[in-house]
């Protein structure tokens, strides 16, 4: 039996980050911002989501953690987060252009989530694709 010290102890290792227990909940993705307008560099980034959690999750997560990857989006009052800008480029009424949200699933078919980044829930292993885009 154990004590209750030691049982507190226990239970504290597993809250540590980088655990087993905390590990478990992560779901990895990555993400490719693509630019098919300028032929820009593709950039590719890894990140987390929580289990279940959104995609705002984790590119917040990866925004907190390397400079080299920005965004900003606004939020509209019937769909939610709008991805505005990655990484300094904005997309543009005037030239037509805008974020593509895309997902290339681990059997490799690319999607159009029906949902945007405040909604859309990654499976693991998805590759998030923001691709720069004219419409």
């Amino acid at each position: 039996m154990m004590t209750p010290a030691l049982l507190s102890a226990a239970l504290m290792l597993l809250l540590l980050p980088g655990s087993p227990a905390q590990d478990s909940n992560q779901t990895p993705i990555s993400i490719h911002v693509t630019n098919s307008v300028t032929n820009a560099p593709n950039k590719t980034y890894t990140t987390f989501v929580v289990f279940r959690g959104i995609l705002l999750g984790g590119m917040r997560r990866l925004q907190d953690s390397n400079t080299d990857f920005k965004f900003k989006y606004t939020e509209d009052p019937n769909y939610g987060p709008f991805l505005t800008s990655v990484n300094g480029l904005a997309g543009c009424s005037e030239e037509r252009t805008y974020w593509e949200l895309l997902v290339k699933k681990p059997d490799n078919q690319t999607i159009r989530p029906d949902v945007g980044i405040g909604c859309y829930i990654p499976s693991a292993n998805d590759q998030i694709i923001l691709n720069f885009n004219k419409y």
